[in-house]
């Protein structure tokens, strides 16, 4: 299994291109059930989770084809991938593809629009909290679906089709938004969701069914409108910027010091996280094509933050951010409002010299004026590139294991630090 290795003290300088958000292009390659026409999408990053999800799409009939990246090419400049779903031949998604990505439970939606049935396996249990699916069947059923849970399943039917309705998320939910945008565009009649996550990714998805032929108002909104029409084409659509990626960097760059140009991103992505950074001490600058984000010489403030749907602060930013805080030279407070399991990287960040204190939902982090090296476990997607920026600053070495979690939604990690001075490998077992 392959670990990363870093030896901490470098500051970063350079630039660091931002891939496609793993986070949209999910729900945008998921899409493709809903046509039997192509889709197109640029911008695709090279993911493990992007991976599985074409194996998942596969399983259903979906054809793909692959345009890789050339020699020598920006490693930034994601993938251009053809998806084309005119024959579906199977509404099944199996508990062993399902397990293994808990986006995949969101194919039944497009399923359920185009070929009025589906039956797919509940996606089980997840390391940083329960995420029910009870938000995506209540709002099917919304839609006229009958839907049974039967030996671990969810089995849904649609006879003649799902029907516009008037739908309010009980809390917001960008997974089940995602369902609920994609159904309602084949849906008879006008859907209108209300309490409805207003997310960027939210936003990319919506651009994209335009282009394919839906009649989609107000996302980004806490309202949208859903005209539903009879069939949707092909269309070519970029996807949008990482902005958990670009956030990521701009908190590794505020740990190290030093002054890196983030492209192909904006600050306007970022959003409340902006500000948090710049209450850290940071400059984050716009520039052509991207952000530019320094800390020469400066301290890091210690600053209180609290988790929140966008446009809040992320909770997919929240371990990055404590890691920072733990070279703070004060003490500051996190709250996490989103998953109720999300500090589990707090134990690995204290085997570097941290001190985090838990209380409920809150971490208080005391500063300190040093970490230090050592072996640590990624737990999660988040918590693993956590690892990675306090050993960036840690004296002598750190290992980061079972960093098959940073390859879920980083792309070349290892690459993009070590093109701007970090002493960063991987080791392959």
């Amino acid at each position: 299994m392959d670990r990363i290795r870093i030896r901490g003290g470098n500051e970063l300088n350079g630039t660091i291109p931002i891939s496609g958000a793993k986070n949209a292009t999910l729900p945008l390659m998921i899409a493709a059930l809903l046509t039997d026409d192509t889709l197109t999408l640029e911008n695709v990053p090279h993911l493990a989770d992007v991976e599985q999800l074409i194996r998942i799409l596969a399983n259903h009939g979906v054809d793909y084809a692959v345009a890789g990246k050339r020699l020598h090419q920006d490693p930034g400049l994601g993938r251009t991938i053809h998806f084309n779903a005119r024959t579906i031949v199977d509404t099944t998604a199996p508990y062993e593809l399902v397990s293994k990505m808990r986006a995949s439970f969101w194919v039944i939606g497009p399923l359920l629009a185009r070929m009025h049935r589906a039956k797919v396996s509940l996606p089980g249990g997840c390391a940083i909290g329960t995420r029910p699916v009870d938000l995506f069947i209540d709002g099917l059923r919304a839609l006229g679906a009958t839907i049974d849970i039967d030996a671990g399943y969810a089995v849904a039917e649609a006879k003649g089709g799902l029907v516009g309705n008037r739908f309010v998320f009980p809390k917001v939910s960008v997974g089940a938004t995602h369902v609920m945008l994609m159904a309602a565009s084949l849906a008879k009649g006008e859907t209108v969701l209300e309490n409805a996550a207003r997310e960027p990714e939210i936003v990319d998805l919506a651009k994209c069914l335009n282009a394919m032929g839906a009649k989609i108002s107000g996302a980004g909104t806490s309202t949208v409108t859903i005209q539903g029409v009879e069939a949707l084409s092909g269309a070519r659509h970029p996807v949008l910027p990482d902005r958990i990626e670009t956030g990521t960097y701009a908190m590794a760059v505020a740990m190290t010091g030093g002054d890196v140009t983030l492209t192909g991103t904006s600050a306007a992505l970022l959003q409340s996280a902006v500000g948090t950074l710049r209450d850290a001490g940071v400059t984050v600058e716009s520039v052509e094509n991207g952000i530019r984000v320094y800390r020469n010489g400066g301290g890091i403030s210690p600053v209180d933050v609290m988790t929140d749907p966008y446009p809040g602060f992320p909770t997919d930013l929240q371990a990055q951010f404590m890691a920072l805080m733990t070279r703070s030279s004060g003490v500051s407070h996190i709250t996490e409002t989103i998953f109720e399991n999300r500090f589990m990287h707090v134990q690995e960040l204290a085997r570097l010299g941290a001190r985090i204190s838990l209380s409920g939902q809150v971490a208080t982090v005391e500063g300190v004026e040093r970490l230090r090296g050592a072996p640590v476990m990624a737990t999660d997607l988040r918590a693993s590139v956590s690892l990675v920026i306090a050993g960036l600053v840690a004296e002598g070495e750190t290992t980061v294991n079972r960093v098959y979690h940073l390859d879920r939604g980083f792309e070349r990690l290892e690459e993009k630090l070590g093109n701007c001075g970090a002493d960063i490998v991987r080791i392959s077992s």
